[in-house]
């Protein structure tokens, strides 16, 4: 059951307001920080939501580089002063915080971001997860699962913007098991996950995780066939996700990109998909009517060069957020 927002949500840790430049108080000169506001009271069905998952004990678990806790902070900092091509609305629910790496303290958080994701969609939001390791995505499916909209029998489904299938059997839940706990979860439910994976590097997944998303019925494109030059195979791999759900689930794991590009992450990518691609592909889903939740992972600012990586993240959120209004 859906938890109603009436001017707190479910999140552990408050919104604070977001800073920026300021150039004048006309429509001609708006920034996000002017247009994310912090009452739900005051939010619209349609408005974009907000909030931010402070977790890396997935990552942690996953044997990879922590940090990814100051993902969510770092994001909203590089989305703050840009500029906005025309005026829109947006609500900041605050962040759901993953403490300690004790049993249960990853799948609790997992829980409580989920019934936060519930509320602000079953209230017609458009919601932006800000994370947070890429554990990320399986919190944001839990929210989904329980909307009114999939208990009516719309079609889920999930495309992710990675260099990994994030598909590994391991004892626990870490950053790289997150869609393989959703296929199973589905599969309780009598239905197949359709998951979709744009970026996969050949080099990063082991011949198992291929072997188990053969299993899975999951179609993928590697990072070979993702550059500018393959930009119609890559319109017609998404355009087919979206033929075939109601409700899109969109997971940007920031590694896709190139390290140049994303050095900021805890596995940089040694070759990685354009910025120029991965933009349009998220643009398009947006674009779709379709996204009802997109997470940003993996983004470690510790490992960040001129916060590049926070910027990349920042503008696919920003290029996203404008195309859904």
């Amino acid at each position: 059951m859906s938890t109603a927002l009436t001017g707190q949500t479910d999140a552990d840790v408050p919104a604070t307001s977001w800073t920026g430049r300021d150039d004048g108080p006309g429509e001609q000169d708006l920034r996000w920080h002017r247009a994310v506001g912090l009452d739900p009271r005051q939010a619209a069905a349609g408005d974009l939501a907000f909030v931010g998952f402070r977790s890396d004990e997935g990552v942690r678990r996953n044997k990879g580089r922590p940090g990814a806790a100051h993902g969510p902070g770092a994001l909203r900092r590089a989305l703050g002063p840009m500029a906005l091509p025309k005026p829109l609305r947006a609500l900041d629910a605050g962040d759901v915080e993953v403490a300690g790496d004790g049993d249960g303290v990853l799948e609790a958080g997992q829980e409580r971001l989920g019934r936060v994701v519930t509320s602000l969609v079953d209230r017609g939001h458009p919601v932006m997860v800000l994370g947070g390791g890429h554990e990320v995505a399986y919190g944001s499916y839990l929210g989904l699962a329980r909307t009114r909209a999939l208990s009516e029998g719309c079609r889920l489904g999930v495309l992710n913007l990675d260099a990994h299938f994030d598909l590994r059997d391991d004892v626990r839940p870490s950053s790289g098991t997150p869609f393989l706990q959703m296929a199973r979860d589905e599969r309780r439910h009598g239905r197949t996950l359709d998951y979709r994976v744009l970026g996969i590097s050949q080099p990063s997944n082991t011949r198992r995780l291929f072997d188990t998303a053969a299993s899975l019925g999951v179609r993928h494109l590697p990072d070979t066939e993702c550059g500018l030059a393959d930009l119609d195979r890559v319109e017609r791999f998404v355009d087919e996700f979206l033929a075939g759900c109601d409700i899109a689930h969109l997971s940007v794991d920031l590694d896709v990109l190139p390290a140049a590009t994303a050095p900021g992450v805890s596995a940089p990518a040694a070759y990685g998909v354009p910025m120029e691609v991965i933009e349009r592909v998220c643009h398009r889903v947006a674009a779709s009517g379709k996204l009802a939740v997109c997470d940003i992972a993996e983004l470690n600012p510790e490992f960040d060069v001129d916060g590049r990586t926070a910027r990349a993240g920042a503008r696919l959120v920003h290029r996203m957020a404008t195309a859904l209004t």
